[in-house]
């Protein structure tokens, strides 16, 4: 069995980014919001650094719960997830901004759903 109360409080500091970034997010547009401005590059900046601390975050909760809790929640690709984080880190210079406008105005909200939900079934 697995500490629920420390992946309660690793899950409220992912909720917590999360929503930074969609208030980021809710300013955006267009892509070209994030690139044709020094406003707009600082926004995808700052909007990579917190998902890069999401992704690496649910690593943590991923070896903590031995890989069982994320599993129960298919409806989110946790592989993907996680992955975007080892992307931005990696290949900073090669990332792509459609990418992450992607990310912000298709699967920010859903992502923010489901992890209340699994805090507040392990709360």
């Amino acid at each position: 069995m697995y500490d629920k109360s420390l992946v309660a409080d690793i899950l409220t500091q992912i909720i917590d980014a999360l929503e930074i970034v969609d208030e980021r997010c809710s300013a955006i547009n267009d892509v070209d919001d994030l690139i044709d401005t020094k406003e707009g590059q600082e926004r995808l900046d700052g909007i990579c650094m917190k998902l890069i601390a999401v992704g690496e975050s649910l690593k943590n909760i991923d070896h903590i719960t031995d890989r069982k809790l994320l599993s129960q929640y298919p409806e989110i690709e946790w592989k993907k997830v996680k992955g975007i984080r080892d992307f931005i880190s990696h290949h900073y210079f090669d990332l792509d901004a459609e990418i992450i406008y992607g990310i912000c105005k298709n699967n920010i909200a859903d992502l923010l759903a489901v992890l209340k939900k699994i805090r507040k079934e392990i709360a």
